[in-house]
């Protein structure tokens, strides 16, 4: 009996997806539930699994293709299927050392969805590349490094141009370049961050933060508050946990325009924004006044892996009200974020270095930070941006001030 295999629902606000990659081509085996299809939409990758157990009989539309839910991907003819997996072809003569068999990976290999379609656009078996991520999942870095250990001559990104020589004389470079469609993701940044820039008064307002306190509270319970919850205490967690006391004191940061009509919101969903191999997204985490410090880092770590693997749902991707965002990370010393629209706020963490500072009359050397908040000036005014900063900067250097909420 032939199954139809077609586009599932889409998340809620999302009209169409591009087809990326199929995992199978006409004639192969499937099992019931292996991913067969990655569709992307403007925020996520959805996989179509398999309905049965079978084979692929056909598939009917290609990569690259637009669709919408309900249209027809494939017919799939249900049925048991041979268990012995396909034999490896030998290889030609001139195969290189690192491309045989005996180099693969034993056992299932871990990909994401970026990876998988990283590997299609240059033909290669996933076993062939050595996976250096957790489990041995197989990270962007590695396909990369493959590409340019295999002196196959395809220009990969990084790659020094090469010369033409003849007898050792070096007569012009070999100039090439690579065009590369945006994915989707990355085109609905571009676009979002583009419009905010059209529509908000973007504004931003900065200060520093001697962490010399969280730091010292940090250096004491990490071991005890790890072996306690199952995971780290982070610095973001005082971030986040600070940023929802100091919206409490000024709810205008924590509303949002539409139209010419303020919201404020009564309750405090602050997003982070994480990278991923398909681009910056930003994971909403809900109540945050509400959690503990353990409940947050729980959290965060849970939505963080799922955006690193591409199975983040749209739910977890929207309806955030503040925005946190770290370039510290990456060595950023200043910056001035972007809106994430329609919110009116959103701070930026950088990098922590040592810094002479005066205290009571003494230089000593801090812990410091710069902190940037970009704001709507339509309905954020410098008061109450400069204060919000400044709420920020003494819960922090105060922490105590976080459990007594003053």
């Amino acid at each position: 009996m032939n199954i139809e295999i077609k586009v599932p629902q889409l998340p809620e606000s999302v009209s169409d997806a591009t087809l990326i990659a199929w995992h199978k081509k006409a004639g192969d085996s499937v099992e019931r539930d292996e991913n067969l299809v990655d569709l992307e939409t403007d925020k996520v990758v959805l996989e179509v699994p398999a309905p049965a157990t079978g084979i692929l009989q056909e598939i009917k539309i290609s990569d690259g293709t637009t669709v919408v839910a309900g249209d027809l991907l494939a017919l799939l003819e249900e049925g048991e299927v041979a268990a012995n997996a396909p034999a490896v072809p030998a290889a030609e003569p001139d195969a290189k050392p690192e491309q045989q068999p005996a180099a693969q990976n034993k056992g299932p290999v871990k990909t994401s969805p970026a990876v998988r379609r990283l590997l299609e656009e240059h033909d290669l078996d996933a076993t062939m590349v050595i996976g250096t991520g957790k489990d041995g999942r197989i990270t962007k870095a590695d396909v990369m490094g493959f590409l340019k250990s295999d002196d196959s001559g395809n220009v990969t990104p990084g790659d020094p141009v090469p010369a033409v020589i003849d007898g050792g004389e070096v007569l012009a470079l070999e100039r090439k370049e690579q065009r590369v469609p945006m994915t989707r993701l990355r085109a609905r940044i571009a676009e979002r961050l583009v419009n905010a820039q059209h529509t908000a008064a973007m504004l931003t307002t900065f200060n520093e933060v001697d962490l010399t306190e969280v730091m010292a509270l940090r250096t004491k319970y990490r071991d005890s508050f790890e072996k306690e919850h199952g995971v780290r205490l982070g610095f973001m967690s005082f971030f986040a946990k600070s940023s929802a006391e100091a919206l409490k004191k000024f709810p205008v940061v924590n509303a949002s325009v539409d139209g010419n009509d303020i919201i404020y919101h009564n309750y405090y969903d602050i997003g982070i924004a994480v990278s991923t191999e398909r681009g910056l997204m930003v994971p909403v985490l809900r109540d945050v006044d509400q959690m503990s410090f353990a409940e947050f880092e729980s959290e965060l770590g849970a939505v963080a892996r799922k955006a690193q693997d591409g199975t983040i749902g749209m739910d977890e991707l929207t309806g955030g009200t503040f925005t946190i965002t770290n370039g510290g990370v990456f060595g950023s010393m200043m910056s001035t974020p972007i809106l994430n629209q329609p919110q009116s706020a959103i701070l930026g963490m950088h990098a922590i270095q040592k810094r002479p500072m005066v205290v009571d009359d003494e230089i000593v050397v801090r812990p410091m930070m710069y902190i940037a908040l970009t704001y709507d000036h339509r309905i954020v005014d410098g008061k109450d941006s400069v204060q919000f900063l400044v709420a920020i900067k003494q819960l922090l250097e105060d922490p105590s001030r976080l459990l007594l909420q003053i």
